[in-house]
């Protein structure tokens, strides 16, 4: 924006330099190529249907024999955990010598339609598990969940506890009806059966649509408006387009799925307060004796502290430890002050349990 009070001369030298930066951007766009999806060298070791899953290349000789599985949300894609090699969770976590593997969900489509959590729990998640401690000759490993990944994560080791060695989550909503969770304030009036029953699948764009209305000035005027600064910088421009990609890279969602994360988490916020069951398996906390590792974010306007703070007190593990970024939802993968802090963090605590 323009101060109101600049002279005329002024006004004219501006607008000059404006005009002369998107020329610039418009030889830089024409000429900045394709944009990469995840950094880290990765192998797909196991499939499952639409489901992959990646074992990432060791950057360490002493590893920890305890491999983690990264369990990612099924909006969006999980390559927000390894955009760039300066920004990325998942390259922290290789240099802090952990061995990793990550699920891919894929795109679902219409012969998805009634996959549920029971599938995407008990299913998918669990034969991952078992796939990975057969790798290692292992009878549990670690698990760090990503978002509603936490969630799932969350659920898995209270109805798999002998599976999980040690549980990680981040921004990972437990209680979903918080005062401050204007997510959950939106769905509680939602005719999700409705929703489902005329959509089959949710489409990603419309999920989409709904996140960025969360803070619609910031997510969408102005962060274009900033970004005619970075036009002349090809180093700059790539990363944000790269953002760019993944925010708008959003799989549709099973419908079967969605119905049952809507109803029970947040409109029934059962894994609070208790009688959530799922694929007929009770998923009690208090089952989750393992260490747990809780990173939160402390601007999160996703996933509210209060939200993800919950999980203390609610299991039955008696080593809890919570690690506050300051920063928000994607910020805690992305920022420079996140890859200084997080994967430290998460590696350290992951070394001092074996």
């Amino acid at each position: 924006m323009f101060p109101l009070n600049m002279q005329p001369e002024a006004l004219v030298e501006e607008l000059s330099k404006f005009n002369k930066k998107l020329v610039a951007g418009i030889k830089t766009m024409g000429e900045i190529g394709d944009i990469s999806e995840g950094v880290s060298a990765r192998e797909t070791v196991y499939t499952d249907d639409k489901i992959s899953l990646y074992h990432y290349t060791p950057l360490k000789k002493d590893i920890h024999r305890v491999p983690v599985l990264i369990v990612y949300a099924l909006v969006n894609r999980p390559y927000m955990a390894d955009l760039q090699e300066d920004r990325s969770l998942i390259r922290g976590l290789l240099q802090e010598g952990v061995d990793v593997y990550l699920i891919d969900w894929g795109y679902p489509d219409a012969s998805d339609r009634y996959l549920d959590l029971d599938d995407y729990i008990n299913g998918y998640i669990d034969r991952c598990v078992d796939f990975i401690c057969d790798a290692h000759d292992l009878y549990r490993i670690n698990l760090l969940g990503i978002c509603q990944g936490g969630t799932f994560s969350t659920c898995y080791a209270a109805m798999h506890p002998e599976k999980v060695r040690n549980l990680v989550v981040t921004v990972t909503p437990i209680n979903f009806k918080t005062p401050d969770n204007t997510l959950s304030c939106w769905a509680q009036d939602m005719d999700v059966d409705l929703l489902v029953d005329t959509l089959g699948n949710i489409p990603g764009g419309l999920l989409n649509y709904t996140f960025l209305s969360m803070n619609p000035f910031r997510l969408t005027s102005q962060k274009y408006l900033d970004m005619v600064d970075l036009l002349d910088n090809e180093t700059k421009l790539r990363n944000f387009l790269r953002m760019e990609k993944w925010i708008f890279d959003s799989p549709d969602q099973a419908g079967e799925a969605f119905r049952q994360f809507i109803k029970d988490f947040f409109q029934s916020n059962l894994l609070v307060k208790g009688g959530l069951s799922i694929g007929g398996r009770a998923v009690d906390l208090k089952n989750i004796t393992m260490p747990i590792l809780n990173v939160y974010a402390t601007k999160d306007h996703l996933v509210p502290p209060d939200a993800s703070k919950a999980l203390d007190g609610l299991t039955g593990s008696e080593d809890y430890t919570e690690v506050a970024f300051r920063g928000g939802h994607i910020g805690l993968f992305v920022s420079g002050r996140a890859l200084a802090e997080v994967p430290p963090a998460i590696g350290g605590w992951l070394k001092e349990r074996g």
